[in-house]
């Protein structure tokens, strides 16, 4: 058995170990990949099977406020890159810059996507209008939760700019941002 194979069994990580940041950071991003995924697939199944319901809800979004948002997050998440190579680099005030405008980023998508809601809510749809909305709200909502947990996590990693607390907050920023950009074209580009 080789040192490498003598570590892995030690501690139990194996291939989490070759990943950045911490490993647990891992295990709750695979884990809320399969959550999403679940979310999603239910939102594709309820599309074909009451197209007409999904087609008259999707029609009422703005897909540019949408646009808007998917240019945001990946700047954030191009920032949070930028962050990582700041910290590997041992440029701890460069990372934390580079933190903060992820953040800031960040704070935009959540203003933007509270106006569209506010837009929808006004309109008069919710939660209960339809099975189209009731899935719109909560894979949105879920994804604005994490968004806003994901700022949390760059907050609490900034302040030391360490290298590998860094990647693992930019791991789980990443998450959000690759999750934004599946979840765009499926809920207001894709017809059924």
């Amino acid at each position: 058995m080789s040192a490498t194979d003598c570590e892995q069994q030690e501690t139990g990580w194996g291939i989490l170990e070759d990943l950045p940041g911490d490993p647990m950071i891992w295990v709750l991003i695979f884990s809320e990949l399969a959550a999403f995924g679940l979310f999603l697939g239910a939102f594709v199944v309820a599309r074909a099977l009451q197209p007409a319901v999904f087609a008259a809800g999707q029609a009422t979004l703005d897909p540019h406020l949408a646009g808007i948002n998917t240019i945001v997050l990946v700047t954030s998440g191009w920032a949070a890159a930028r962050a990582t190579a700041s910290a590997r680099a041992g440029e701890r005030a460069r990372a934390r810059s580079w933190l903060f405008g992820a953040m800031a980023l960040g704070g935009v998508f959540i203003a933007v996507k509270l106006y569209e809601y506010a837009g929808e809510i006004a309109s008069g749809n919710g939660l209960e209008t339809s099975p189209f909305f009731t899935l719109y709200f909560l894979l949105t909502g879920f994804h604005l939760l994490h968004v806003g947990l994901g700022i949390v996590i760059l907050a609490v990693v900034s302040p030391g700019g360490r290298a590998a607390s860094v990647e693992t907050g930019t791991a789980f920023w990443h998450m959000v941002d690759l999750l934004w950009v599946v979840m765009f074209p499926i809920i207001y580009l894709v017809h059924a």
